[in-house]
């Protein structure tokens, strides 16, 4: 199991935000290059990066394993995670959360057939003021959802995967 050369030279841009006997403070940032090149994060995927970065393999699969943003299984094309917290639920989050299940097909920690899409609950997001919010890959903040702008996103997912080569 190996990284491309790109994902290591951003593992290693990362490395050098650390004094150099830190290396494996670059763990977070390393673990998020490698899911993001894989689409999720194998025990061996982990090991890499620990070795990468000279730290105990334990450690670097209770970073893993701890934060909720790391996949440890392999998942849809597009991961959306629906906020579940208070604010979000008050202000049509349960609504959004139902149309999106009835939508795809599916329940929370659930992918669709063609392994589109997998739904996930989130915690607290930190944009409480743009309630309903989802979150695309970890990467794209989806605010004030409504059922309308649920059928955009979709749409525009799909069409984003038919506009690669």
């Amino acid at each position: 199991m190996t990284l491309s050369a790109e994902s290591l030279a951003m593992i290693d841009r990362e490395i050098t935000k650390y004094p150099a006997d830190q290396k494996q403070s670059a763990v977070m940032s390393a673990l998020r290059i490698a899911q993001q090149e894989k689409g999720w994060l194998s025990t061996e995927t982990i090991q890499y990066v620990a070795d990468y970065l000279e730290m105990p393999r334990i450690a670097a699969y209770e970073v893993a394993s701890f934060y909720n943003m790391y996949r440890m299984q392999p998942q849809g094309k597009h991961c959306l995670t629906v906020c579940t917290n208070l604010p979000c639920k008050l202000t049509w989050q349960n609504d959004v959360a139902a149309y999106l299940q009835q939508k795809l097909g599916i329940g929370f920690g659930e992918t669709t057939p063609d392994g589109k899409f997998t739904l996930l609950e989130g915690e607290c997001m930190g944009t409480c003021g743009d309630a309903p919010v989802l979150l695309v890959n970890n990467h794209r903040m989806c605010s004030f959802m409504t059922p309308e702008k649920v059928d955009q996103l979709l749409a525009d997912l799909d069409r984003a995967e038919l506009d690669k080569p």
